[in-house]
């Protein structure tokens, strides 16, 4: 019987005709994802759902997907997907991360003459019978300094194009390699370097705790007097109010915004101030990048389907399903390796070295390779996946490498991550029990055997007399429970190191409490996807 599929939301007819091509059963309803019920009423007879934003796929339709197999989002964005649930439920979630680059920085580059030249307002003006040529004096691109934050696909697209206006680019990216710096033609400056010399400024990283309100009131104050900020990449990186109270002393001449902090938004501390230019979140809204997007999820879902091969997909590697139940588990430990060294590393990546030992080394190392990159990738952008992580890692300069060796030492195989810097090197290794469990062996070549928790957090101390004692109390009186303890030292009075599996992610005020008892070099609190 041929695969089933169902198109909830708007394609392209070229995308359902990939569908019959393939010979899967299409059923294409482009406006039943906005109704809830009845979609639920009918999902369980689908082995495949192809969206776009307008349909949430959430856990309750998910518990009414019984022969649901793949999600295809045709798009970047995932938001409007459970994926925890699709997990769960052994539901593959796939998006197409490549499809609308190009349109998304071509929109940040028409925002930036937008609000350089003041085209709505003088067009508002004009339409109305105005003829106020002194009144929107505009100011050119040409010669100014555009500061770009995030230099990764979409913004290193952006710096292209800025060259070709002859801007001179400054990039702020704790991941741009000097090298990936020089083929862009960019300064790779700090951020407070670069917030005072830019004249325009355009963001282009993902919304994560660490780049969430990156420009708030102390970053905004900082910029040079006339700047112009443009935000086309997510909601929530600049404080909206805080740069209304700038635009209207002036200190920011500008503005334009295609994504807001709450969306749809239908209010906002920018609207209806002067100079400054908003759109309903068009970066992507191209008919190229719309059928492109469209295409290839239709390719992608019905190679799945009919062959069982898995392109970028968010929640499994690219495997066959031969191979899936031996090495679940180990894709797991790759991923859980990369996201330790990831949350550990805030300075620009050179090298990342897998190496593999005894029975994994014949396993197939490039899904393995995938995971264990993706891992260290996500700690700075979330929505990379096993496809794109390399991709990212290569255009960012990070030399990747892969070491095979014969079974040594007491476990019947392992993999270890060594993550190099300008400045240090990590290492940290991991295996999977007989129980199916992956387990932490070693971190900074300390002997350990540590269970992986979804919420942990790692010391590093000299060995004395009292840690033991400080991390429990510390915890106990702040109501987080441990759920294991896991210790490990390089030798008697040097080195030691604590990895603590938490019911819960301790508070920062907690971390600070740890912190000011000068007993420990490093306290970080560590998230995994178990």
């Amino acid at each position: 019987m041929a695969p089933k599929v169902l198109i909830s939301d708007s394609l392209s007819d070229a995308a359902v005709q990939i569908f019959r091509d393939r010979g899967i059963d299409v059923t294409f309803e482009p406006g039943l994802g906005k109704d809830k019920d009845r979609l639920a009423d009918v999902i369980g007879q689908y082995d495949g759902l192809a969206i776009r934003s307008a349909t949430k796929v959430t856990e309750k339709l998910l518990d009414r997907a019984t022969n649901l197999k793949v999600v295809g989002r045709a798009g970047i964005g995932t938001d409007n997907i459970d994926k925890d649930a699709a997990s769960r439920r052994g539901v593959i979630v796939m998006n197409t991360p490549f499809g609308n680059m190009i349109t998304t920085a071509e929109h940040a580059i028409a925002m930036m003459f937008a609000v350089a030249r003041q085209i709505p307002e003088a067009n508002t003006s004009t339409h109305a019978g105005k003829w106020e040529k002194s009144r929107f004096m505009g100011v050119e691109l040409s010669g100014k300094t555009l500061g770009v934050i995030g230099a990764g696909n979409i913004g290193g697209i952006v710096c292209d194009r800025a060259r070709a206006l002859r801007m001179k680019v400054v990039a702020y990216d704790p991941f741009l390699s000097e090298d990936r710096a020089t083929k862009l033609g960019v300064e790779k400056v700090e951020l407070d370097d670069l917030l005072a010399r830019a004249d325009f400024i355009t963001l282009h990283v993902p919304l994560t705790e660490q780049t969430k309100n990156i420009l708030s009131a102390e970053s905004i104050a900082k910029t040079k007097p006339g700047v112009r900020i443009i935000n086309c990449a997510r909601g929530g990186l600049v404080d909206e109010a805080a740069l209304a109270e700038a635009l209207k002393s002036g200190h920011v001449a500008g503005a334009a915004f295609d994504v807001f902090a709450e969306e749809p938004a239908t209010n906002s501390p920018l609207f209806n101030l002067p100079n400054v230019v908003v759109t309903p979140h068009l970066g992507a809204a191209t008919t190229e990048a719309q059928e492109n997007v469209a295409l290839q999820v239709a390719e992608q879902m019905s190679d799945y389907l009919l062959t069982g091969a898995v392109t970028n997909a968010l929640n499994m590697p690219s495997v066959t399903a031969e191979e899936a139940k031996v090495m679940g588990p180990w894709v797991k430990v790759a991923e859980h390796l990369g996201a330790f060294v990831g949350q550990m590393t805030n300075e620009p990546l050179k090298a990342i070295e897998i190496i593999y030992n005894g029975s994994v080394a014949s396993m197939n190392l490039e899904a393995l390779n995938c995971s264990a990159i993706a891992g260290v990738m996500k700690a700075t952008n979330p929505d990379v996946n096993m496809v794109s992580a390399p991709v990212v890692a290569r255009e960012r300069g990070v030399e990747i490498s892969t070491t095979h060796q014969d079974k040594s030492g007491a476990f019947d195989g392992y993999i270890k991550l060594v993550v190099k810097t300008a400045t240090r090197e990590r290492s940290i290794a991991g295996t999977v029990f007989s129980d199916g469990k992956p387990r932490f062996i070693q971190i900074k070549g300390i002997n350990i055997d540590a269970e992986v928790g979804a919420h942990m957090l790692y010391t590093t101390n000299h060995d004395e007399p009292g840690i033991i004692g400080t991390l429990g109390v510390t915890m106990g009186e702040n109501g987080v429970n441990i759920a294991n303890f896991t210790l490990g030292r390089s030798d008697r009075g040097k080195d030691a190191i604590a990895l603590l599996y938490l019911d819960d992610q301790p508070e920062a005020a907690v971390l600070d409490k740890l912190r000011a008892t000068g007993l420990f070099q490093n306290v970080s609190p560590l998230r995994f996807n178990v």
